[in-house]
């Protein structure tokens, strides 16, 4: 069987800037990340990460390119999960992290499951849209775009006036 993913670069620009991509449900999570860096430009050589999503883009559970702790951490690589293993028609979403420096993030979707067609090379670049920005998009975080709303919880608190503390009576 034949995965059909859109990657689709996140930013905030009005173009969509994405690719469609076959890629066999067997393939390694790491088949995926190369394809993705190949048809984006990008050389591959930089740190990345998946992270599994919910239907809201929500990030969740990391899978990563290499283990980059200090031992016994029971980090998951993409070179040991299939992508059948990650991605099913119940759970289509995930996103993709390149180049932690700039962060380039890909929102990536299993669009379509399909048979796989006599004389087709996979990984399969099927369709090219949008032209990749020279710098990896800005990120607006929601704090950033809710900092005005944190005024009505803002007052004249000093956390270096110990004395309006109350220690004592605040202690039970």
């Amino acid at each position: 069987m034949i995965y059909r993913f859109r990657v689709v670069l996140d930013n905030d620009t009005k173009e969509d800037i994405f690719r469609d991509i076959e890629i066999r449900k067997t393939d390694s999570l790491e088949d995926l990340h190369n394809v993705i860096t190949q048809s984006f430009g990008f050389d591959g050589s930089e740190m990345a990460s998946f992270y599994l999503s919910d239907d809201n883009w929500n990030q969740g559970e990391e899978i990563s390119l290499f283990d980059m702790s200090e031992g016994g951490s029971d980090i998951q690589l993409m070179n040991e999960k299939s992508i059948d293993k990650t991605v099913s028609e119940s759970s289509t979403k995930l996103i993709y992290v390149y180049d932690f420096l700039n962060m380039w993030t890909f929102l990536v979707e299993l669009a379509e499951v399909v048979q796989e067609a006599q004389g087709t090379d996979y990984p399969n670049l099927m369709y090219v849209h949008g032209q990749v920005p020279n710098q990896a998009p800005e990120k607006t975080f929601k704090a950033e775009q809710n900092e005005d709303d944190l005024d009505e919880y803002r007052d004249d608190y000093n956390s270096e006036d110990y004395d309006q503390l109350d220690y004592n009576d605040n202690w039970d």
